[in-house]
């Protein structure tokens, strides 16, 4: 039985404690920080996150025997590594594996290495500012700006205009981000798609496609955020383009992360645009994403517990699931009005109980907090509002009668989750 530490506090690791609480294979379910939700399903911790060794020790103190690591700065802080050390299993890659999400650059040249299909793309450092400046100019349109280190999801401007990719540049070197330089790609054609993999390092299995609604606007409008809601499976990808993922992304990845001895173990996520059946890697990350984790996991029937730890320990079980899609499930996120920029914080939130009455729906917690019996909104993202349903049409249904119930002062939601794939 499994002793189990996660790492996290969003709605991601709301959506992975619900899946780990309810597998036969956990005994016991620790979370730090947690949020008010993540409450009801596991024991919360004050710990240190950025601390490994504060990390390892609360594991060796409660024989704690698998780590699952939500968010991706830990990972890149090399908290994986720390605990590997220790003889502590853990779900999350290395340091230098978790580079892939790490580095925008550090990924395009891994996929140009390795013949993985991906946007045509140039890196500029932290000093070349005038250089990149100067190729945006004379760049075809639209043309996409990324920033090259973490940017919790915001990081990346699809301009239109040449004066729009110009000012993206001119933002990311005056450090809005950080000084990490940029990566300036191509325009990629067709529909976004994401395709989580379990991985132990050789082997994996791929999860239930979804797809996640970046802007902020109904319409795909406005700024992009962290996410505004997803719904799994998408029909977008079929079997014959999901075996076409595996074969000509996730393996040569896999092969080619081994072969330059980082070894890639925990979850792949595969950001994909799918033109005419072929998928490219629009970028990698090295963990659930998030809101799509909400959604996906709403579909898998596994002993995730099981799951986890056995591509932890390097041979990932397959036979732990039963079906990785059942019925189709809707994930709409509620947010704080000015999100993803400056935005109010702090109203009281009520009806998630009249919500969650219906036995088809969970409400994740993403950025609220408890004072005095009374629920907050305190992040820019504050719940994700999930429901299931035999068709994807029923689970978009659900999903926003349960919006319907809930309520605070500042809530701001897209009414078009989904909707794209009716």
């Amino acid at each position: 039985m499994e002793r189990i530490l996660l790492i996290g506090s969003g709605g991601r690791e709301h959506a992975l404690a619900v899946a780990l609480a309810s597998s036969p294979s956990c005994s016991k379910l620790w979370c730090a920080p947690g949020n008010p939700g993540i409450a009801r399903e596991a024991e919360l911790v004050s710990l240190r996150i950025s601390d490994a060794e504060v990390v390892s020790r609360f594991c060796r103190e409660q024989n704690v025997t698998l780590v699952v690591v939500g968010p991706e700065q830990p990972l890149t802080d090399g908290l994986a590594d720390h605990l590997r050390s220790e003889g502590i299993d853990v779900f999350g890659p290395s340091q230098a594996a978790a580079q892939l999400e790490a580095s925008k650059g550090f990924a395009k040249d891994f996929m140009a290495r390795h013949g993985i299909p991906t946007a045509p793309y140039r890196r500029f450092g932290a000093g070349a500012r005038q250089d990149a400046l100067a190729y945006v100019q004379s760049h075809a349109l639209p043309v996409v700006v990324k920033y090259d280190g973490l940017a919790a999801g915001k990081g990346v401007v699809v301009a239109a205009t040449t004066a729009e990719a110009l000012q993206a540049v001119e933002a990311m070197y005056d450090g809005v981000f950080g000084d990490d330089g940029i990566v300036v790609e191509g325009f990629l054609e067709g529909q976004e798609a994401s395709l989580f993999a379990i991985c132990d390092g050789e082997r994996y299995l791929t999860l239930a496609a979804a797809q996640d609604h970046k802007r902020v606007g109904d319409g795909d409008t406005g700024k992009n955020t962290g996410g505004m809601g997803a719904y799994a499976p998408a029909p977008l990808v079929s079997q014959e383009v999901r075996q076409r993922i595996e074969r000509t992304i996730i393996e040569p990845t896999l092969a080619g992360m081994r072969a330059e001895g980082q070894p890639f173990v925990g979850c792949l996520f595969c950001g994909l645009m799918i033109h005419n059946d072929h998928p490219s890697v629009v970028e990698f990350n090295v963990r659930f994403g998030d809101p799509e984790t909400q959604a996906v996991l709403a579909v898998l029937s596994a002993d995730v517990a099981a799951l986890l730890a056995s591509a932890a320990r390097g041979a990932v079980d397959t036979s732990t699931v039963a079906s990785v899609a059942v019925g189709f499930a809707c994930n709409v996120v509620l947010a704080n009005m000015g999100y993803p920029d400056m935005y109010e914080k702090g109203a009281a939130i009520t009806g998630i109980d009249r919500a969650e009455g219906d036995p088809m729906v969970t409400v994740f917690h993403a950025g609220t907090t408890q004072n005095d019996d009374v629920l907050r909104a305190t992040g820019g993202r504050v719940l994700g509002v999930t429901a299931r349903g035999t068709t994807l049409a029923e689970a978009i249904e659900r999903s926003y009668a349960a919006v319907g119930k809930i309520d605070y002062a500042t809530k701001m939601f897209r009414t078009d989750i989904g909707r794209k794939a009716l």
